[in-house]
């Protein structure tokens, strides 16, 4: 399946997540360094399980992670929980492949995804929780712009320690938009 650029930033785009994939994701989600924070750690994930997950992601909220310069997956994002009534909804992000961790990738690719959120969806506050032990992701997570807003203490253990698990959350007031509120300005000067 090709992918389709819904949003894209300088680096990557965001695409519908495409089943077909299962196989690369697979190699992803059983390696320690990239599951290391992820719900899905404790878990043995063969072929099947995986397809059947990116399945079932293909509908909803949720995308994938292309790379602009090789139109190559290397990851997912999505919003998997949304509160409509007080415009308030959840996101994560994993980025699976080792050669674009650390790069950027993950940082624009949550900024395209927080740009739906409050630009096309018209949240008011967009939230996610990390692990304290995953300081690479909370460097991201600030960079878009996100706050510390609350902690639960001591609440995953892993690597013979206790860990926080941390809540953060950004409003729309405090977001800038990379790519949605100019692509309407640039609609509205059109004669």
């Amino acid at each position: 399946m090709p992918y389709y650029k819904k949003l894209q930033g300088e680096k990557c785009y965001l695409s519908p997540v495409d089943p077909n994939d299962y196989a690369s994701f697979t190699g992803w989600v059983n390696d320690m360094d990239a599951a290391l924070g992820m719900i899905f750690l404790g878990s043995v994930i063969g072929e099947q399980k995986e397809a059947e997950v990116m399945n079932r992601l293909k509908d909803g909220l949720n995308f994938a992670i292309v790379d602009n310069a090789t139109n190559r997956p290397m990851g997912t994002c999505g919003i998997p929980g949304i509160d409509e009534r007080n415009k308030c909804c959840m996101v994560g992000i994993f980025i699976g492949d080792p050669d674009k961790r650390g790069k950027g990738y993950g940082t624009e690719a949550l900024s395209l995804l927080c740009d739906f959120a409050f630009n096309v969806l018209n949240m008011h506050n967009v939230s996610l929780r990390v692990y304290s032990f995953n300081k690479p992701a909370i460097r991201c997570y600030e960079k878009v712009g996100f706050k510390l807003v609350g902690r639960l203490r001591e609440a995953k253990r892993i690597g013979g320690r206790w860990h926080d698990e941390i809540i953060m959350d950004i409003l729309e007031s405090e977001f800038s938009s990379p790519l949605v509120a100019d692509a309407v300005r640039e609609r509205e000067r059109c004669v």
